[in-house]
């Protein structure tokens, strides 16, 4: 069970697959939060005082004034704030060496694999100013051989690790934005049924809600202003 939290923890957000990760795992710990909106489209994440959170200027981060020893501690990826949280409640990331090694082969592959190539379909396929057709069948053919590799996963049990975790946590916001990324889930019937899973628990609906009105504002697809500051991004002083 979670551990009492008196002061709430600070969560440097702004409502994306990364950003859902973390909102997610906050109601589901039952956690109490303050969500201070870092909005990508604005350069917000280039500020000094969050990169002194956050040093690659990327969300989410957090701050926890609750830290250990009673020590705040601030922890940026949302890979490492999956881990931090897990620990701190005990809940979603086993203590167990075998189970822990299970979460965190398929937290590391989101990490490193479905995220990013999902990411790129998103960007070839929706923002990018010029269609690339190499680009385009390259990032999204890579995002159906990884979904057949969920799929595979998932058809002899009902979450990526053995019980609810971290790792399934880490993927749902991804795998729910599927047609984005140029996929039939039709063709995956596992994972479908995992989706639908996930996406039906109550901490997963509320954490995908958070401050969902700011990403409707901000339209990607039409303003040349934050895919300026998005996709030109560059070390700033």
């Amino acid at each position: 069970m979670a551990q009492a939290q008196v002061k709430p923890i600070e969560f440097y957000y702004w409502p994306t697959p990364n950003g859902w990760k973390i909102s997610i795992m906050l109601e589901e710990c039952g956690l109490p939060y303050d969500v201070r909106l870092v909005n990508i489209g604005k350069g917000d994440q280039f500020k000094p005082e969050f990169l002194a959170i956050s040093p690659n200027n990327k969300m989410p981060a957090i701050v926890d004034p609750e830290g250990p020893d009673g020590a705040p501690i601030s922890v940026f990826e949302s890979g490492a704030i999956l881990q931090y949280l897990g620990r701190k409640t005990g809940m979603f990331y086993p203590t167990e060496e075998r189970a822990r090694v299970e979460v965190e082969q398929w937290l590391f592959w989101q990490m490193g694999g479905l995220g990013p190539m999902a990411g790129q379909a998103h960007h070839f396929r929706i923002y990018a100013p010029e269609k690339i057709p190499y680009a385009i069948e390259r990032y999204t053919n890579e995002v159906h051989r990884l979904y057949g590799v969920m799929n595979t996963r998932l058809k002899d049990r009902d979450y990526l690790a053995g019980a609810y975790s971290i790792a399934d946590i880490a993927c749902v916001g991804w795998t729910k934005s599927w047609e984005k990324q140029g996929q039939n889930i039709e063709e995956f019937p596992y994972l479908k049924g995992w989706l639908e899973r996930v996406m039906a628990r109550p901490a997963v609906q509320r954490g995908l809600s958070v401050n969902v009105e700011q990403r409707a504002q901000l339209d990607l697809a039409k303003d040349k202003d934050a895919q300026s500051v998005l996709f030109g991004q560059r070390a700033r002083s």
